[in-house]
């Protein structure tokens, strides 16, 4: 078997029998065809070995990919010779003589200050319109909704920036949400983890829930079969795309000079949560980790902040300034 017969044998078989996320299948595929690129899609499944995997690293790192780039696109392609060691194909994993090296990665989250995250939420908040009221239109034979979407496009992108920073939720997860998965009486989304790990988000301000609230009862207004919380202005699902323009034209009306994604937000409320005192196990439950180590990274922030406050206001500073006199 070929190396591209595998490659697609695998995505099928895999991915309909893994609870994965598009955003993971997609970024599979393109992981396999640029390793195809590099060895050949005509190579023999049973000709891939540990050197080609080494030189492949190689090559990547040569390219000028960051080592979290790497290591992704390695797990990749083990869960790809994984799973022909399990189905038969191959009698060995090429992975078990292999030894990469990343290197060092030590990438701390990006996040927002207190005033950019109130300047931001401050911003959506403000341009909430007053919907109104009527009978739920019909859908539009064109397959765009009708004039109702403008009033119904402030309040959904308000809702957005809002849940992103009272959830934590990451984008991709947002875009996911249906009608179903929002309780308007408990204040609550499931949500549809990374890695199938489902989860609870819970709304603890008043003002998101209000907000939630107003967003579901216009949505609901709208003609469409589509299940989508959030919807585009033909009525489907909004994507990950989308949210991140979304919140890139906040920033900009905000008038907060750098650049900020959605994830910077998770970022930003994990951060605070930890600074305010909360306990890391139910940050990690928060974020929905798999593992505490990916939600201690977020302690090294906390502690840079934590120095910083220290060496503007410990008081052995200004003891030694004054002669140290009490």
């Amino acid at each position: 078997m070929q190396l591209h017969e595998a490659s697609t044998g695998f995505l099928l078989g895999y991915f309909s029998t893994h609870d994965r996320s598009d955003r993971t299948k997609v970024a599979y595929t393109c992981d396999l065809a640029l390793f195809q690129s590099f060895a050949g899609a005509g190579l023999d499944l049973l000709s891939l070995s540990g050197d080609i995997i080494e030189s492949w690293a190689a090559h990547l790192k040569q390219k000028g990919y960051a080592p979290s780039s790497i290591r992704r696109k390695i797990v990749t392609l083990r869960v790809f010779c994984g799973y022909w060691l399990r189905k038969g194909p191959l009698s060995e994993s090429p992975f078990w003589r292999v030894k990469l090296s990343f290197g060092r990665i030590e990438q701390l989250p990006r996040v927002l200050t207190r005033l950019e995250a109130q300047t931001l939420l401050a911003q959506a908040r403000q341009q909430q319109p007053n919907v109104g009221s009527g009978a739920q239109p019909k859908p539009p034979s064109s397959g765009r909704i009708p004039n109702t979407f403008c009033a119904y496009r402030l309040l959904r992108n308000s809702a957005l920036v809002d849940l992103l920073f009272a959830t934590g939720m990451r984008v991709g997860e947002v875009s996911a949400l249906d009608i179903a998965d929002f309780s308007i009486e408990e204040g609550l989304f499931r949500v549809q983890g990374k890695g199938g790990r489902d989860r609870l988000a819970f709304i603890i301000d008043k003002e998101t829930i209000r907000i939630q609230r107003e967003h579901l009862k216009e949505r609901l207004r709208i003609g469409t079969r589509s299940p989508a919380l959030f919807l585009n202005p033909s009525g489907q699902r909004l994507t990950t795309h989308s949210i991140a323009n979304i919140v890139s034209r906040f920033r900009k009306e905000a008038r907060i000079e750098r650049h900020i994604t959605p994830h910077m937000l998770r970022h930003t409320v994990a951060t605070l949560l930890l600074r305010n005192g909360a306990d890391i196990r139910v940050v990690q439950e928060f974020l929905g980790h798999a593992s505490i180590a990916t939600t201690q990274r977020y302690t090294h922030v906390s502690k840079e902040h934590l120095v910083g406050v220290l060496r503007k206001c410990h008081p052995s500073l200004s003891l030694r300034s004054n002669g140290g006199t009490l």
